[in-house]
C-alpha cells in the first residue's frame, strides 16, 4: 500500500481501477485547513495527465509496471511482433501501442516493452539509435546561413532534419526521445 504523505515522482499505484504515475506532488500545508497532497498523475495505460488531490492519510494499492527488454522482430499489418530473447516467445503488440518515436527502430533491435498484468501499453525504443540516410538533397557551398537543415529520409522510412553536410549513404544518431539529428555515427 502507498500512502499519498509519501508519494514521490515516478510512483504507481492504483486507484478505481486506474494505474496511475505521480509525475509531479506538492505537500501543500495552508494556514486555515487540513494539509493535503497536490499530484499531478499520468493514467499509464491511457496516457492522459490530469490535477488531483489527496489527503494525506489516504492509502492506495501499489502497481506493479512490469518494463522487458524484447527484440523488434516483424510487423505483420497492424500487429508488430516482438521476440523475448530468454524464452523465445513471440509477444505480438497493436500499432495503436506504439509511439511516434517508433520509426526510427530497425528490424532486430532492442525495446523497452511495458506492461501492467500481462497487457501491453507501450513500447520504449532505446534513446539513440543509428540509421542509414537513403535520401536527401545535396547541400549547396556558401548556403550556410545559422543552423540551416534539409530533409533526409532514413533506412527506415522516416523522415527528419538534417545539417547541410549530410549525405546520401551517411550513418547519422538519432535521439528517439526529440526525433531530431544528434550526429554523424
Amino acid at each position: 500500500m502507498v500512502s499519498a504523505g509519501d508519494f514521490r515522482n515516478g510512483v504507481t499505484f492504483e486507484e478505481d481501477g486506474n494505474v496511475l504515475q505521480i509525475i509531479e506532488f506538492q505537500h501543500v500545508k495552508p494556514g486555515k485547513g487540513a494539509a493535503f497532497v497536490r499530484a499531478k498523475v499520468k493514467n499509464v495505460i491511457t496516457g492522459s495527465v490530469i490535477e488531483k488531490t489527496y489527503n494525506p492519510s489516504a492509502k492506495f494499492p501499489s502497481a506493479y509496471v512490469e518494463r522487458k527488454d524484447m527484440e523488434y522482430s516483424y510487423n505483420d499489418g497492424d500487429l508488430y511482433y516482438f521476440m523475448d530473447p530468454e524464452t523465445y516467445e513471440q509477444v505480438p503488440v497493436s500499432s495503436s501501442e506504439l509511439t511516434d518515436s517508433f520509426k526510427f527502430v530497425k528490424e532486430n533491435m532492442e525495446c523497452k516493452i511495458c506492461s501492467y498484468k500481462g497487457k501491453v501499453f507501450a513500447v520504449e525504443p532505446p534513446n539513440f539509435v543509428d540509421l542509414k540516410v537513403t535520401d536527401t538533397d545535396p547541400g549547396f557551398k556558401g548556403d550556410t546561413a545559422t543552423n540551416a537543415t534539409k530533409p533526409a529520409t532514413l533506412e527506415t522510412g522516416a523522415e527528419i532534419k538534417v545539417p547541410l553536410f549530410i549525405e546520401v549513404g551517411d550513418m547519422i544518431k538519432i535521439d528517439t526521445r526529440t526525433c531530431e539529428y544528434m550526429e554523424r555515427a
